[in-house]
Parts: structure tokens; sequence; C-alpha cells
């Protein structure tokens, strides 16, 4: 799974975001990031393109993490609590995986494990390997 936290490195915005990959194993993925003024809207708590960002990372390595090049084909998420300093995390479980679909659901919380949003992502499985680096 090493090679993984590789291959989510060059996802780009997720990245310059601030966002990183602390878990990943077979349909699993834990995503965390800090919460820093660049983050926040004008009211003063993180925008929800941002935790959609930080559920989307955490959803694209527990989706990938089979070996096989998935992509979303759905997602949904629900935002239950503003938040506007601290920590993120995004835990995606595989909640179901056949050949060509597999679905994910993904809690955001802050470091206090307080619900901040729901994600729900289906993906749809490439026949194609992942292009993981050595």
């Amino acid at each position: 799974m090493d090679r993984l936290y590789k291959y989510f490195e060059q996802e780009n915005f997720a990245t310059i975001s601030g966002m990183h990959l602390t878990e990943v194993s077979a349909g699993y993925a834990k995503a965390e990031m800090k919460i820093e003024k660049r983050h926040l809207n004008v009211l003063g708590s993180v925008h929800g393109g941002t935790i959609f960002t930080l559920a989307d990372m955490a959803f694209a390595a527990a989706s990938n993490s089979h070996g096989t090049a998935a992509v979303a084909i759905n997602a949904d998420i629900s935002f239950v609590k503003a938040v506007g300093e601290g920590y993120l995390f995004a835990e995606a479980k595989e909640t179901s995986i056949n050949p060509k679909i597999a679905t994910y659901n993904v809690d955001v919380t802050n470091e206090n494990g307080d619900t901040i949003a729901i994600f729900t992502g289906m993906a749809y499985r490439k026949k194609d390997p992942l292009r993981i680096p050595e």
C-alpha cells in the first residue's frame, strides 16, 4: 500500500490544498487536513468545496485501493455542522463492490469526533490497472 501513497501524491489539487492520506487498505482510506485561512468562506467556516475535496480524496484512494483504476460516476455530500478551525478527517469505507461498480461512505469529522459532513460515492471500476510509480 505504500505505493498508493506515492500514487496519490500526484493528486495536485488536494495536495496543494494541504490534504494528505494517512491510511489506505483494500476498500478503505483516511485523509486529513489542517484548517487554514485559505480554506474558509466569507462566513469564517470551511468552504463546502474544501470539505468535498477532502472527502473525494479519501473516496478516490479507497476506490482505487484494489489496484484497478476507478473513477467517480456519482457523489453526494450533506454538510451537517460548520467548523472554522482545527483539523478535518475523512474516512472512506467500501459498502459494496463488483467488477464494474463500487460504493463508498465517507464520514468527515473534526478532531473532537463531531460529524461535519456525510459523503456517498459510486465509482466505475475500469479494466485498467493503476499505473503506480515504483
